[in-house]
């Protein structure tokens, strides 16, 4: 999700030493390899789908037996009252960092990343679009994660963060993106035993079909940030074609909603018009990129619409 600036650090601290100690009492099982294998990140799942083992964003969200036996991370997600997607506990080894990267894909578009460091040192170092900051245990962060943005661990010491997926409410935008008070006034969220918070979950269920609507915004929402890699004679008039491509993809999306619905009928139709809009806009989009950050436009036309416009069932 877009932000206006590339960092807010949220008014509100944790209690540091209670998250330390749920974390250091997980067991070696909870963790696993960063599912794109990258070396020396590992994770524990707190809210997945099914509650299982697995990194997939779709289906119903439920608390994972890890999240269960926390119940102060869960006190914690539970407090900000909004609903959680898919929400981890990520491990960086020291030395080690995430390449840098924008985060395009359909699942970011509407969604946000809460960062709640549990152990950390002043060497890690969470670099957003040209701005580097260190969070501190028991801070709560966001960032622009459609910005590039990349993180370096130069501490001798293993880097944990709960990080959680939300749209989040009305309430939290307006907690988290307006003008902090002084720190000394921000909230303090104490362990309380006795708390029995009810923790909201995404349910994120997929029509067999994307709604017209929804392609209309998502392709909208990619054209105004198309921009030339070169400002060039060809590729500005690449630029034009590719723009009339997508408005007729829209348009042609529209009719075959109106005439099979979403409910999965006409499924070959649909995938017929994708699959040729995807074979006529790879070769018109190139030296077309991304604006805020530079990312190809083919790649995020593909990653945040077309691979998302037609599910095998509902689900």
């Amino acid at each position: 999700m877009r932000l206006s600036r590339p960092f807010f650090q949220l008014p509100v601290l944790f209690d540091v030493d209670r998250l330390q100690a749920e974390v250091a009492a997980l067991p070696p099982e909870a963790w696993v390899p960063h599912p794109d294998g990258l070396a020396g990140n590992s994770a524990a799942r707190l809210i997945s789908a099914g509650g299982g083992e697995t990194d997939s964003v779709h289906g119903q969200m439920l608390p994972t037996p890890w999240l269960a036996g926390s119940p102060y991370l869960r006190q914690v997600l539970a407090g900000f009252g909004v609903v959680w997607s898919r929400s981890r506990l990520m491990r960086l080894a020291p030395g080690v960092g995430v390449p840098e990267h924008a985060d395009i894909n359909y699942h970011w578009h509407t969604r946000v990343r809460l960062h709640i460091p549990v152990f950390t040192r002043p060497e890690v170092r969470f670099h957003c679009d040209g701005q580097s900051v260190h969070m501190a245990a028991g801070e709560a962060w966001i960032f622009d994660n459609w910005r590039r943005h990349h993180v370096e661990n130069g501490a001798q010491a293993d880097r944990i963060h709960l990080v959680a997926d939300t749209t989040g409410t009305a309430a939290f935008w307006r907690f988290a993106c307006s003008e902090p008070p002084p720190r000394d006034q921000w909230r303090t969220v104490a362990w309380n035993p006795a708390a029995r918070p009810r923790l909201l979950t995404e349910r994120n269920a997929r029509s067999a079909v994307m709604p017209a609507a929804e392609v209309e915004l998502l392709v909208g929402d990619l054209r105004t940030e198309i921009a030339l890699a070169a400002d060039t004679p060809e590729h500005r008039a690449r630029a034009a074609r590719f723009e009339r491509l997508l408005e007729s993809f829209v348009q042609d999306w529209r009719q075959l909603c109106a005439l099979h619905g979403v409910a999965g009928e006409g499924r070959e139709a649909f995938r017929e018009l994708a699959g040729a809009v995807r074979e006529a806009a790879r070769p018109l989009a190139e030296g077309l990129v991304m604006r805020t950050n530079n990312a190809g436009a083919f790649l995020v036309l593909e990653k945040r619409v077309l691979q998302h416009l037609v599910a095998e069932e509902a689900v």
